[in-house]
């Protein structure tokens, strides 16, 4: 009986100190704390317990998961090659690069989208005088003010007319200059309201320092082409005087990024061609008018790759953006985040499109809370506006406007206000990529899906219409 309760005594003082150190290590110590006693010969063998969870339990601090990423990665793999190979067998080789090209080149040369983007130099040249004559004297801060937000709102609404109205425009022409111009006014803005705030702040200096004709030269001498077109270059969407630079520029990382570019691009072709197209030519019938069933089926064949398709038009986002600040020597390149690692749907919004965030932060959420809107108001106003602008940019291309893109947002924010508190740390971020895969991805891909079933029935029926007036004509000529 002495002896058990002395492997007793040595096993639980052992169990005492193993959470902060080695097990056999702690059973020597134990050992060695008690000088009264005679340390047992087989310590470290009879303490072989001690509290602890397992390891993939929630209150387990256990991060080493990379064999099971490995094992997920190559799973999906092997899952997605079979895909691709069924799809390959039952359809064959779709891929065609002249059909894309025919969804950006555009009829009789007359390239509406290209003089769109031309023409918005007009609007850059126009804010860079507005405020050279602010600077002058000939324009008071209020009618300066007044006359910015005319040409923002021109701005604005100049792209959508021409799309709108403009026939010959192509789809992928109108994206990209209705994306050219949202940027453009979102730069031209911020312009703006820095250049507004650097003279507050020099006019402040000047009077303190009783020397205010210098520093107006110091102010007016960066308001140069230079500057601006530098800025709008810049990939970033918030102007600032002195930008971040690195030493020089490097051809490698040039050739990289451009390479990363085109690879990016052609993988993206090839998902849209041979993997989402069938899927569209299954359907004779728009979204809203399926039966629920079907477009339930059609909504889980577009998961897979509808988020590859994101997931690769994040990478080229990312190779583009180095690419300019690479060109252009821009120092600061934090553009997004760990989002991959939110834990909350906030988190992943604060963290995957930074440079948005910055001007969302600095232009439209300090400006609510200065004009006394509570904060957790403000940051409503914000998400709203930016889940109408996403909305926005799809749907105007398309000619649809459906409301699908702006509903998802909201049913997402809905979700991180309501379930967040119950999802922690790593059921967090699971809920996270679940409203990833099932969220706005979907429901952009649904817009497409309704303009490729509209554009087919259009051209389906077009032909036939020609040839079916032509044939009862021939046959009137012959019985006459």
């Amino acid at each position: 009986m002495a002896a058990m309760r002395k492997r007793s005594s040595v096993c639980s003082s052992s169990s005492a100190e193993e959470d902060s150190a080695n097990f056999y290590d702690n059973v020597l110590t134990s050992a060695t704390d008690l000088p009264s006693e005679q340390e047992h010969p087989c310590a470290a063998l009879l303490c072989c317990h001690r509290v602890q969870d397992s390891l993939l339990s929630s209150n387990s601090s256990f991060t080493g998961y990379r064999g099971v990423l490995n094992w997920i990665i190559i799973l999906l793999v092997l899952t997605h090659a079979h895909l691709f190979l069924e799809n390959f067998i039952q359809h064959g080789f779709l891929i065609d690069v002249k059909k894309v090209l025919e969804h950006l080149i555009e009829d009789n040369c007359n390239w509406p989208s290209v003089n769109l983007i031309l023409a918005a130099n007009a609007f850059a040249i126009t804010a860079l005088l507005l405020e050279r004559f602010q600077e002058k004297g000939m324009l008071s801060p209020t009618n300066a003010h007044r006359l910015h937000l005319i040409n923002l709102s021109l701005l604005l609404l100049f792209p959508a007319a021409v799309i709108v109205c403009e026939h010959t425009i192509t789809t992928g022409g109108a994206f990209f200059s209705l994306w050219f111009y949202t940027a453009l006014g979102m730069k031209l803005y911020s312009y703006q309201e820095t250049n507004r705030w650097y003279r507050q702040s020099h006019l402040i200096d000047g009077e303190r320092d009783k020397n205010v004709s210098v520093v107006l030269k110091a102010h007016h001498e960066q308001l140069t082409f230079r500057d601006l077109y530098y800025f709008l270059f810049a990939p970033t969407l918030c102007y600032q005087r002195d930008f971040p630079s690195t030493p020089k520029v490097r051809i490698n990382v040039l050739l990289h990024r451009l390479l990363e570019m085109v690879i990016v691009i052609q993988i993206m072709v090839g998902i849209v061609q041979q993997w989402i197209e069938p899927i569209f030519q299954r359907s004779e019938n728009s979204f809203s008018s399926m039966d629920i069933t079907m477009r339930v089926e059609h909504l889980v064949g577009l998961v897979a790759p509808t988020h590859f398709l994101w997931l690769l038009f994040f990478f080229l986002c990312h190779s583009y953006l180095n690419f300019c600040a690479e060109l252009l020597r821009f120092g600061d390149r934090l553009f997004y985040g760990d989002w991959w690692n939110a834990i909350t749907l906030i988190m992943f919004w604060k963290n995957w499109n930074i440079p948005f965030q910055k001007w969302c932060h600095r232009h439209v959420y300090t400006r609510l809370v200065e004009k006394n809107v509570p904060p957790s108001r403000a940051e409503l106003l914000v998400f709203l506006m930016s889940a109408a602008l996403f909305e926005y940019m799809i749907a105007l291309p398309l000619h649809s406007c459906r409301l699908w893109i702006f509903l998802t947002m909201l049913a997402e924010l809905l979700v991180a206000v309501f379930l967040a508190k119950y999802f922690h740390g790593n059921y967090g971020n699971g809920l996270v990529w679940l409203c990833l895969l099932l969220g706005p991805l979907l429901a952009v891909i649904t817009y497409f899906h309704d303009h490729y079933i509209s554009l087919n029935h259009r051209q389906s029926l077009s032909s036939p219409l020609t040839s079916d007036h032509s044939l009862p004509s021939a046959d009137f000529l012959q019985r006459r």
